[in-house]
């Protein structure tokens, strides 16, 4: 297979899974690792196109980023809230990632660990589900400065393949009270500082090494990831509002242990 159609294969893989509770670093490497492509050498890649999912949430969320960005020129209190809160629970995984990054590349090629992962985190969104009790929270401003720390801070379980950033921090957030439809959107907007800086490290290490050739074979998995991204983010909100994250919790077990029974057999 050519690495033009490995490119949009796996921009098709990020588009579907970036938002969704069931890891989209998880399914790259599964993808990478089922169809027998060399995972170190699209590992880079994996993460450089995450650009295009984060263009879908701005395209979708437009609205809300101008009157953010308005909102702070003109002091408006409901837009410090946003921006403070986005802030806060993008730091704990700055700080993480600088701290043990070393550690998080190794873990990055383990297949078994994302499979476990993704039973483990079914399981967990199964209990949350049953568990959580929570109410309107009124938006991404409205959630509480404690509230939106403790969801950066769950979000750092991501860093473990399998486990998915969108879950964790929705799912976190259920947790600590937040409605189903502010959690959501809360994780669709902290996705843009968080995998924009996850880019630009990766893209930065890796300066020396990419061509002209990997540079347009990112390109293409971008834009292939932002169409897909923009057709799944736009229904994900309705979905979850009516039928719960139940039937991701049941997609993620059902893949994890179809992952150890393949894995097992190679």
């Amino acid at each position: 297979m050519s690495e033009f159609w490995i490119a949009v294969i796996l921009g098709i893989v990020e588009g579907i899974t970036e938002y969704l509770p069931v890891s989209s670093t998880g399914h790259l490497i599964l993808a990478t690792e089922l169809m027998g492509f060399d995972q170190k050498a699209w590992e880079v890649f994996n993460i450089a196109i995450q650009p295009g999912a984060i263009l879908a949430v701005i395209v979708l969320y437009w609205r809300t980023f101008w009157d953010v960005a308005k909102g702070l020129f003109t002091l408006e209190r409901g837009a410090w809230a946003f921006a403070r809160n986005l802030l806060i629970a993008f730091l704990p995984a700055v700080l993480l990632g600088l701290a043990f990054g070393g550690a998080i590349e190794l873990m990055l090629g383990n297949a078994v660990l994302v499979a476990w992962s993704l039973i483990i985190g079914g399981v967990a969104i199964l209990l949350v589900e049953r568990l959580a009790k929570p109410v309107e929270a009124g938006g991404v401003a409205a959630v509480p400065l404690k509230t939106a720390a403790w969801i950066g801070m769950v979000q750092c379980l991501a860093m473990i393949p399998g486990v998915s950033r969108s879950g964790a921090t929705i799912l976190g957030a259920m947790a600590f009270g937040v409605d189903r439809k502010t959690a959501a959107e809360f994780s669709f907007f902290l996705a843009v500082p968080t995998l924009s800086g996850a880019t630009a490290y990766k893209l930065y290490g890796a300066r020396h090494e990419l061509t002209i050739d990997d540079m347009w074979l990112i390109a293409t998995g971008s834009l292939v990831s932002f169409v897909v991204a923009l057709i799944v983010v736009k229904t994900f909100v309705s979905v979850v509002t009516r039928y719960g994250f139940g039937p991701f919790a049941w997609y993620r077990i059902g893949a994890g242990v179809a992952a150890l029974i393949w894995l097992a057999q190679k």
